[in-house]
């Protein structure tokens, strides 16, 4: 075997071990005790020139195999400080305490009530005072609102995440709600805790123990969160509603400002992962903007403003750490196809998925975006080559028919992951998805300029704008149409 597919195999194992530790539920003991083994015999092996040299290399992927299975381990069988906390109870009760923190996300408007992530740095039960670096996803009424790196105390029990459908007879849930939450570090809640107003002195002792870094990062991000807000506004001037609330959707995930009506619509007619999902927008808008600067600037020079465009996306939508996976994923797409095809793609994309999942290991099986990114990657990469050389004879159009193989390439390769997670596929998801998705990296492309230009020049915003609503007026009322079957 060439040594370019060991070393594939070698990162397809790592990544098989991490699923299937994720998926079942494999004794550690059992894990470790395999993985020490596998080391064990290839090293005894090793020495023996005569051994066949297929088992060897089976020996070296079991390692790796297992060596995935250990990784996640070593997630799933830590513990924090927090961890000592949560569940306390007393005479049926949970017992109050007190968490020193700030806001760490960008709080969610739930209609009635609003959701955000504490980081929690100190916590008090009784005359007991520890010091924590844990996060703490938070419920609360829906105002007073909460701003992200405001310091807060609240005051509440701490309870552990519990998975929100019952147990099957086999002992799996439908949906692991608590390793959906621990692969963003969250290991508590807290239910509607009584939040203190902050003050001057208080907010110093916190912000003492607070690092250098962390309150860099604190920084870096309240700005990144003020500019968001701000284009957010600025395409809301510069493109008339419901339309405007639509493409914050697709380019932002934001769906508070979506009538409840077109809602519904999406959720019928099976095109809500348009809304939901920022690591498929973020491969198909990479894709258009290179195809379209291309027509105007050499390869190289289109390659680099396309970087700039996807950094700038990335800020804009928040710069979750979903978003920066996928944003790795198109900067690599766009090296593929824009500044030289890559000597090995498939070893480059493997390679990139294995080191984001080294780096979360639950985000493989748990985080819906990095998988939705990754397929679009394979299918931009595999699908849409093949697909262009079939329909090699039909008229070019300008960018147009790259474009729409470009979509359905993406589309193709996510419409499974699309199936399984929203579990809505109907008759009619087909023929909307078809009729709307080609027409997504327009409408995200003029969106975005419109967004862009309507922070520095309004009229300029406005201008664009109405390119951007012309097409989704296209779009929703495909939606529409399809919806009413």
């Amino acid at each position: 075997m060439h040594k370019s597919q060991v070393f594939f195999w070698s990162l397809a194992s790592f990544l098989g071990g991490i699923f299937v530790a994720s998926v079942f539920n494999i004794s550690q003991t059992f894990i470790y005790a395999g993985f020490m083994a596998a080391i064990g015999l290839v090293g005894v092996f090793g020495y023996n020139k005569s051994f066949n040299g297929k088992l060897m290399l089976a020996g070296f992927l079991g390692i790796a195999l297992l060596f995935g299975a250990v990784r996640l381990n070593s997630v799933n069988f830590s513990q924090d400080r927090l961890d000592f906390f949560t569940g306390l109870k007393a005479g049926g009760k949970g017992i109050e305490v007190v968490v020193n923190g700030y806001v760490d996300s960008e709080p969610t408007d739930r209609g009635e009530r609003q959701e955000f992530v504490l980081k929690a740095k100190q916590v008090v039960a009784g005359n007991r005072i520890v010091e924590v670096d844990d996060k703490v996803l938070v419920t609360t009424d829906s105002f007073p609102k909460f701003k992200y790196g405001e310091i807060v105390s609240a005051t509440g029990s701490l309870e552990k995440p519990a998975n929100f459908t019952p147990s099957t007879s086999s002992g799996r849930v439908d949906f692991d709600y608590v390793t959906y939450l621990k692969k963003d570090g969250i290991r508590a809640t807290m239910f509607y805790p009584d939040i203190l107003d902050s003050n001057g002195h208080f907010d110093s002792l916190m912000y003492q123990s607070i690092g250098f870094f962390e309150k860099a990062n604190i920084g870096l991000y309240k700005k990144i969160f003020f500019i968001k807000k701000s284009f957010e506004s600025a395409v809301s001037r510069s493109v008339p509603e419901p339309n405007a609330a639509f493409i914050n959707g697709i380019l932002l995930g934001s769906r508070q400002n979506i009538p409840d009506d077109l809602k519904e619509s999406f959720n019928k007619t099976g095109t809500t992962h348009m809304l939901a999902i920022s690591g498929y927008n973020i491969m198909i808008i990479s894709w258009a903007v290179l195809a379209g600067l291309i027509m105007f600037f050499r390869r190289r020079v289109a390659f680099w403003i396309s970087v700039v465009v996807i950094i700038l996306f990335t800020v804009l939508t928040g710069a979750s750490a979903s978003v920066v996976r996928a944003s790795i994923m198109g900067l690599l797409l766009l090296f593929a196809n824009g500044y030289g095809r890559l000597y090995n793609p498939k070893n480059s994309i493997i390679l990139a998925g294995a080191i984001m999942v080294w780096v979360n290991p639950l985000a493989l099986v748990f985080d819906i975006g990095f998988q939705l990114s990754f397929s679009a990657v394979i299918g931009l990469m595999y699908l849409y080559p093949r697909l262009n050389l079939k329909l090699k004879r039909l008229p070019e159009f300008g960018v147009v028919k790259e474009t729409v193989l470009m979509t359905v390439s993406a589309q193709a390769a996510v419409a499974p992951l699309l199936i399984y997670y929203f579990r809505n596929f109907s008759l009619v998801s087909l023929p909307a998805n078809i009729l709307v998705a080609p027409f997504l990296p327009a409408s995200m492309l003029f969106g975005f300029t419109a967004g862009l230009g309507g922070m520095v020049l309004p009229v300029v915003g406005q201008i664009v704008g109405w390119l951007a609503w012309a097409i989704t007026v296209y779009q929703i009322g495909v939606i529409r149409f399809f919806a009413g079957f």
